[in-house]
């Protein structure tokens, strides 16, 4: 039986959340503040069918589709919600479930370093794909299941701090979130972010 690991609907796209997820995207490019639905599920290849399923139900168009070792995940925008909400009806319908059996997401770890050294700011601009961390910038780090939370918990963040995206990874077995900034604007994006997961049951 499919298992629906997580189901998101972000009502407006935030312009660092798009432009992150853009630079590794390779289906259709969404514009900024345009309404989007992330899919994950397991087993992996399941999305397949469920992306077949989206695409004929609603006038949507496919930005993300991504099959790795146990779990699949598909985003699709549009300018209109109700498209985007006909799209995760459809999938809710073509496996005979409901919102409520959505797996709700879990906070597994949460932190906040102040005024980063230098020398570990340098470290973590190895890894990321967005925004560079500065020496002396706060940091909020937040790690989630399942990994597709991780966009929510950036998006919402984004809306409600002056923050920089450094890294955002919403593929695999877990989520992992990286933003920087003052620290009063990091403590608000985690306030924001994790608002957001637990108004889902975190």
């Amino acid at each position: 039986m499919t298992e629906i690991r997580a189901s998101i609907f972000l009502d407006q796209l935030q312009p660092q959340t798009l432009a992150y997820v853009s630079t590794w995207m390779r289906g259709s490019l969404p514009r900024a503040r345009m309404a989007a639905q992330i899919i994950e599920i397991a087993p992996g290849l399941d999305i397949e069918a469920l992306t077949d399923v989206v695409l004929k139900s609603a006038d949507v168009r496919a930005g993300l589709l991504v099959v790795e070792r146990q779990f699949g995940t598909l985003q699709f925008h549009s300018r209109s919600t109700a498209e985007v909400h006909a799209g995760a009806t459809a999938v809710l319908d073509a496996l005979g479930q409901t919102k409520a059996e959505v797996a709700a997401p879990k906070i597994l770890a949460s932190k906040l370093v102040t005024r980063i050294d230098a020398q570990h700011a340098f470290l973590m601009n190895r890894n990321k794909l967005g925004s560079m961390v500065i020496g002396g910038d706060s940091v909020y780090l937040l790690e989630c299941q399942s990994a597709a939370y991780a966009i929510l918990a950036c998006n919402e963040a984004e809306k409600e701090a002056d923050i920089k995206v450094i890294d955002m990874r919403m593929i695999g077995a877990n989520g992992r979130l990286y933003l920087a900034g003052t620290e009063a604007d990091v403590r608000n994006a985690r306030n924001a972010a994790e608002g957001a997961l637990r108004r889902l049951g975190a």
